[in-house]
């Protein structure tokens, strides 16, 4: 039988090209390779294969709701929070509440000023629900749950996300790791968060989620955001810090924040921010946690 060296030679350049382009062919270095393939004596043209190396990461979600305790169709995004996390332990929440301080008309003592930050998502009403900061979770969230699944699925980060606590003794010691599997070459901001688990305060509640009582007595706000660490659009990483394989290390070391009620049901979030303002990936912490990098 007569060999088509022809014919298997662009196979087997195909092939190359193929597995190059997929990622199965890596390099230490980055740049720019001419590949070729030898078969018995017939040598096939070079093919020009480019390697950008990466790392990917667990991929996770930020949901950020905008809430308050005199909201009564709040309910309906807290009721939400609670379906997608029976599906998914992906999701990072953080409740930014708005309200009163003094008990009366629209109280809500766990009130925090978002400032520019909702001049950024064009905060508009209560409650709104944003995924990765900028995309608005539909309405009515209950029945969309997919769209925040949806985020945690897909192609994965090339940034990740470690964090180590330390809570003692009234302070907090925290070190906030960022890994980039790639290079960053936009604009790239850190935001770090103090939340709290566990607050008990009467809800206002105008949805039939939670029995359909008006008022829900003695309901638990979970996720409260207590202080911010950073400013809430972020703090910038250099550009010389965002390049492959770079981990930059941020610490925190603060006092444990006067209107927290229970320093054990402290929660760190952190996640870092594009240019665009989107969340990259997110992670968050409990007190004394020491993380890994979540490497794929």
């Amino acid at each position: 039988m007569q060999i088509n060296k022809k014919k298997i030679i662009i196979h087997i350049i195909k092939k190359i090209y193929y597995y190059c382009k997929n990622g199965v062919f890596t390099s230490a270095t980055a740049g720019s390779f001419d590949v070729s393939a030898t078969y018995l004596d017939f040598t096939s043209e070079t093919v020009s294969v480019t390697f950008t190396p990466s790392i990917n990461f667990t991929k996770r979600v930020l949901i950020e709701d905008y809430t308050g305790a005199w909201c009564g169709w709040c309910p309906r995004v807290s009721y939400a929070i609670e379906l997608v996390q029976d599906e998914t332990d992906k999701a990072v929440v953080v409740a930014l509440h708005n309200g009163n301080t003094t008990p009366g008309n629209g109280y809500d003592p766990y009130n925090f000023n978002v400032g520019a930050l909702g001049q950024l998502i064009n905060l508009s009403g209560y409650p709104t629900a944003k995924l990765n900061r900028m995309t608005t979770w539909g309405s009515p969230e209950p029945t969309k749950v997919s769209q925040v699944i949806a985020l945690t699925e897909g192609s994965n980060p090339k940034l990740g996300l470690a964090i180590k606590s330390t809570v003692s003794n009234g302070n907090i010691n925290l070190e906030v790791k960022t890994k980039f599997g790639k290079n960053f070459n936009t604009a790239t901001k850190l935001v770090v968060y103090i939340s709290e688990n566990g607050l008990i305060l009467d809800q206002v509640n105008y949805t039939d989620y939670y029995g359909g009582a008006d008022i829900i007595t003695n309901f638990e706000h979970n996720h409260v955001l207590r202080a911010a660490l950073t400013n809430l659009l972020g703090d910038s990483f250099t550009t010389t810090e965002t390049v492959f394989d770079n981990v930059v290390t941020k610490t925190f070391n603060v006092p444990v924040p006067s209107n927290i009620e229970n320093v054990n049901n402290i929660e760190f979030v952190a996640f870092v921010v594009g240019a665009d303002n989107k969340a990259i990936n997110v992670r968050k912490a409990l007190p004394n946690e020491d993380q890994s990098f979540e490497e794929l």
